[in-house]
């Protein structure tokens, strides 16, 4: 069902883990000036301290071995090894502490799948610009040139870029997310562009420079919904959810796997606004240059980033401002025989990944697929014997084995989000995503496995078990 070297995985993220925000020489990263800014996340929570996984790494090392997992997937801050985000100064400290991670962790036979950037903006670069400064991509290509000449040795899965979506419209359009911008119509493009000008950039640098001894494979990590017509037989459902799917899945897996331009469909939405609210600027999503490093073929893999579905309708062009919203025209309707789990937006449909993974098989000439992130949130009082998010993981993995099995998908691996309760961005420590419980009241920050991890450490050990037979 599952193929032999399938990789089993749980995935973090260094602002969300780590703390030791000011510890060892580490640069402020563009998370930490947002959330020292009141009013910006949940409680005036931060990531200061968080799951302190700098200090206390072996526990968590711990947390992946009672699971069993083949693979773990991190992302390095970027801050704490480049504190101004350059190659100028290197933080040697830093450089310690992901090389001990790293051998660490395959010492234990687990392979590291490393994200080189998870929202952690070094603050010195949004200084200059941030994602809006087209020299950004260069900058970003030295940070990749360093990380694979560091650890490249030993890490043969990397992310460029993770969910460059939520970067570009929650950080610089809703403001909801670091840097807290909110320069609707045009700043979300623009830094859609630069995140797969400086991915297209370093997927080439390793490319040549480090594939040939290193012989890893690179990709950026997408994230989407499945989307399906409100009704399934009216035109200007399936027309909207097209178009959804193309301003979320399309806006950056389409430049890279199919034509190395954005989808026609979202172009032609953004210039039909643009000339509707009388906007003379040119066309608001920016053309990729014959001069820099195509972005076409830049994937070695398709990594997807799945927590739920939704159904659509257009919205009836009522928007009146030049934001993504108004330009993608589509309105989202959750349907009621689906279970919300913690967050509002979060609609349990494990058949939705099925379907989203054939769409991708279909789309994007059948590519090797990672499932990146998929989890359940828990929010309000503590429930350690977690049975809906434990029916949540069979449900969900038994969607990828149809997938698998039925529909010729050729997914390689699943990394459930996350291995630990963690720093949920602007929920704060609110939302609760870990197989492991971190209690954040306790100073010693102790970890304790939920029902539902030991559901996934025995799922992983059946399809392990199978697989050697």
């Amino acid at each position: 069902m599952f193929p032999c070297d399938f990789a089993w995985g749980a995935g973090t993220a260094a602002y969300q883990i780590e703390g030791g925000w000011q510890a060892d020489g580490k640069g402020p990263t563009i998370w930490d000036t947002f959330c020292h800014k009141k009013g910006s996340v949940f409680g005036e929570q931060n990531g200061d301290v968080a799951c302190n996984s700098y200090e206390l790494w072996e526990k968590d090392l711990e947390c992946i071995q009672q699971l069993g997992l083949t693979h773990y997937r991190l992302s390095l801050s970027w801050a704490r090894l480049l504190p101004d985000g350059t190659t100028r100064h290197v933080n040697q400290k830093g450089v310690q502490y992901y090389n001990k991670v790293i051998d660490d962790l395959l010492a234990c036979n687990v392979s590291p799948m490393v994200t080189l950037y998870h929202f952690d903006l070094p603050q010195a670069l949004q200084d200059q610009g941030g994602w809006k400064s087209p020299s950004i991509a260069t900058v970003f290509d030295g940070y990749a040139h360093f990380c694979f000449q560091t650890f490249g040795d030993r890490v043969k899965l990397w992310i460029t870029i993770n969910e460059p979506y939520v970067c570009a419209k929650l950080g610089h359009e809703d403001g909801v997310h670091a840097p807290g911008l909110k320069e609707p119509g045009i700043a979300a493009y623009v830094v859609g562009h630069n995140m797969l000008r400086a991915h297209a950039m370093a997927w080439h640098s390793y490319n040549s420079f480090y594939r040939p001894k290193q012989r890893g494979a690179v990709s950026l990590a997408i994230n989407s919904d499945w989307l399906e017509p409100l009704h399934p037989d009216c035109a200007e459902d399936i027309a909207a959810a097209e178009r959804y799917l193309a301003f979320t899945l399309g806006w950056f897996a389409w430049p890279v796997f199919v034509t190395g331009d954005y989808p026609e469909i979202m172009r032609a939405a953004i210039d039909a606004q643009s000339k509707k609210l009388g906007y003379s600027g040119g066309s608001r999503l920016p053309s990729f240059s014959k001069d820099e490093p195509a972005v076409l073929g830049t994937a070695d893999f398709f990594a997807l980033n799945y927590y739920t579905s939704r159904k659509v309708r257009p919205s009836g062009g009522c928007g009146q401002v030049l934001c993504v919203k108004s330009d993608r025209d589509v309105e989202e309707v959750l349907d009621p025989s689906w279970p919300i789990c913690g967050v509002s937006w979060l609609a349990v449909v494990p058949h939705g990944l099925r379907k989203l993974l054939k769409y991708i098989k279909d789309t994007f000439n059948n590519p090797a697929v990672y499932i990146t992130e998929n989890g359940f949130s828990q929010v309000g009082p503590l429930q350690i014997e977690d049975v809906r998010r434990s029916e949540f993981y069979k449900d969900t993995i038994f969607e990828v084995a149809k997938a698998i099995g039925e529909d010729g998908v050729n997914v390689r691996g699943y990394f459930a989000w996350s291995l630990l309760d963690n720093f949920e961005w602007a929920d704060g420590f609110s939302v609760r995503f870990g197989l492991f419980h971190v209690d954040f009241s306790d100073a010693k920050l102790s970890r304790t496995i939920y029902h539902s991890g030991r559901e996934y450490a025995k799922i992983i050990s059946k399809y392990k078990s199978a697989q050697s037979r």
